[in-house]
């Protein structure tokens, strides 16, 4: 029997009996997991997983599956809006609007700039293919694989200063890890030119984010876009709401208006494997350290 739950009191009433939850990750409470004795199997129909691994409530023997693959589409179209706004200044557009106030600056194009992607899963390739339509040149950093379609580049992790020294954009889009956190570190934008912008739509801890705002505010580089925080939401009192040449957005990269139809199939499949062959047959599996079986 399944059962859709569309508020949380709901998903508490039949929490007893229920052997599979489908859900995005974020919104799914430690309490309500607690209180599913006969959980077999939680399936997110987002990528990130976080709050699922630090769970103290979700047993070892629960399988975790997610939704990845799904997110090229939307994640990359973000990175290209906050790269052109960046680089044209849109924000001090808007703001003159609002005060009347007629100014104009060259616009510079994207074409023939160099963008560095950090990170080189299905993200990646589709913000690869969307960057060389704009006539862009592609560059890579991943220690995983180092022959991808779409890039002039691929840099080891371990070279990730001389990739950013030679960007116009940095991207970030790689899994948080321990391996990962701060990836992104004051090495790395004393690296970069102070033309060039940096870009987050990956996980928080990927970036030292006191650093980026020093930096910022020094002028070492020329900007920065935010989707994720260390803190989310982010409090209104830090002081990246205030720094000129950020853009912050609201962790919406993951975000359609076709999202049931880009996560479902997923989920569908999995509910027949499921059927088929009970919890070992499923696909997608999440370990404990965040990576896929």
């Amino acid at each position: 029997m399944f059962v859709a739950a569309t508020t949380i009191e709901e998903a508490y009433a039949h929490a007893s009996k229920a052997e599979i939850l489908a859900a995005l990750a974020p919104r799914i409470p430690a309490d309500l997991v607690a209180t599913m004795p006969r959980l077999e199997w939680v399936h997110a129909l987002t990528t990130g997983v976080d709050n699922l691994l630090m769970m103290p409530t979700l047993g070892a023997d629960i399988i975790i599956t997610n939704s990845r693959g799904i997110h090229g589409l939307q994640m990359s179209e973000l990175a290209i809006l906050q790269m052109l706004a960046l680089a044209r200044k849109f924000p001090e557009m808007l703001a003159n609007q609002r005060q009347a106030k007629w100014e104009r600056w060259p616009q510079p194009l994207l074409l023939d700039k160099t963008v560095c992607i950090v990170g080189l899963g299905v993200i990646a390739e589709a913000l690869a293919a969307r960057c060389r339509a704009f006539g862009m040149r592609v560059t890579g950093v991943s220690n995983g694989r180092q022959e991808v379609d779409g890039f002039d580049r691929i840099y080891r992790r371990a070279d990730l200063k001389a990739a950013a020294s030679e960007a116009d954009f940095l991207v970030v889009v790689v899994p948080y890890s321990q391996e990962t956190h701060h990836l992104i570190n004051a090495e790395i934008f004393e690296a970069m030119k102070p033309s060039a912008y940096f870009i987050n739509i990956s996980r928080d801890g990927c970036v030292d984010e006191v650093t980026l705002l020093a930096h910022l505010r020094a002028g070492q580089i020329a900007g920065a876009a935010l989707d994720v925080f260390e803190a989310t939401p982010l409090p209104t009192d830090s002081p990246l709401w205030s720094q000129p040449n950020l853009i912050l957005t609201p962790q919406i990269g993951g975000m359609s208006d076709i999202y049931a139809r880009q996560a479902l199939p997923i989920f569908i499949s999995h509910l027949k494997a499921y059927a088929e062959g009970g919890a070992a047959a499923l696909q997608n599996r999440v370990n404990r350290s965040g990576k896929p079986l």
